[in-house]
């Protein structure tokens, strides 16, 4: 028993990744530099626009903002790691870092999805009760669901990434992904894993089916709703409301069933990680771009905070 504990927890983790694709490394290295640092700055450019204009202190901006955060929070815990193993020989990731990467990455992912949900419910009760939006979507109810988003994500991480990480690997340190990822994990333990198994399933069911469930819920009310708006002008706001919405939605979602309607076969596990490079790497960077580029108010404000830091400054420099 002392010498399967020895054995069962290793040092590091080598994370095969891309490497039996060698020359397509350095490519990928320079892409994913790019969309990471269009990722941190879109979105903290959604984060900063939404805190300094009063005029975005709305329910949308707050659960934008904290999405926005959320995907900075995801691509980071993931990207550095991803381009040191790009860039040099070593695959490598201590056994603590591998630990941290699959905790945050599952909390993360399963708190983005309840966001999500969210979010539909506030563009619901925007188109289909609008007289009654200020009174339903008043500020404790925003930080009651954003926190619910939040700690809903923390808990399904800390139960399901604690029994993984109990699970004893009796040596085998060999994970074929980019990174740590709950389900490659319990493949490499020598026990039998079915406790595990289920508690991911009923995790997937509540955290990814369900609110996945609440959000074509919620769009079947509000197509119905904008239906019966009599004017054309008046249905084109409606979707403009919600289209930016519609469209992460459909990115975050659209990847995740895409990669697990795989078929079991070798080379489909060299799709899945291509298909999980979009999801961690290129939705994030999109993101702030749809909201950003189909959001008239989110251009407005940041069009005010620049030229207003510029014409301060420039007062500041004729003051002097």
């Amino acid at each position: 028993m002392v010498e399967i504990n020895n054995v069962s927890s290793p040092d590091v983790f080598v994370l095969l990744g891309f490497s039996t694709r060698p020359s397509l490394e350095p490519i990928l290295f320079i892409l994913i530099s790019g969309f990471y640092v269009v990722s941190i700055l879109g979105n903290g450019i959604i984060i900063l626009v939404s805190c300094m204009d009063v005029h975005l202190h709305t329910p949308m901006y707050f659960f934008l903002a904290n999405l926005s955060f959320l995907d900075i929070s995801f691509t980071t815990s993931i990207v550095p790691q991803l381009l040191v193993n790009l860039w040099g020989p070593q695959k490598t990731i201590s056994y603590g870092g591998c630990v941290v990467q699959f905790y945050i990455s599952h909390w993360l992912g399963a708190t983005e999805c309840v966001l999500l949900a969210v979010m539909s419910y506030d563009r619901y009760v925007a188109i289909c009760r609008p007289l009654h939006y200020t009174v339903i979507m008043h500020p404790q109810l925003c930080l009651s669901l954003a926190l619910t988003s939040w700690l809903g994500g923390l808990t399904t991480s800390v139960v399901g990434s604690t029994l993984t990480m109990l699970l004893p690997l009796c040596g085998n340190n060999h994970i074929d992904h980019f990174f740590c990822e709950m389900p490659l994990i319990m493949q490499l333990a020598c026990v039998d894993t079915s406790l595990n198994e289920m508690e991911m399933y009923v995790a997937s069911f509540i955290f990814v089916l369900l609110p996945l469930v609440l959000i074509l819920v919620s769009y079947n009310h509000i197509a119905r709703a904008v239906m019966k708006i009599g004017s054309a002008e008046g249905r084109r706001k409606a979707f403009n409301t919600c289209s930016s919405h519609v469209a992460v939605v459909a990115l975050f979602y659209g990847s995740i069933i895409f990669m697990y309607l795989q078929p079991a076969k070798s080379n489909s596990h060299e799709q899945g990680k291509f298909i999980a490079l979009f999801y961690t790497v290129v939705t994030p960077m999109l993101n702030p771009l749809i909201y950003t580029l189909r959001n008239k108010d989110v251009k407005k404000a940041l069009r005010c905070i620049v030229l207003e830091n510029c014409c301060g400054f420039a007062g500041s420099r004729g003051n002097i």
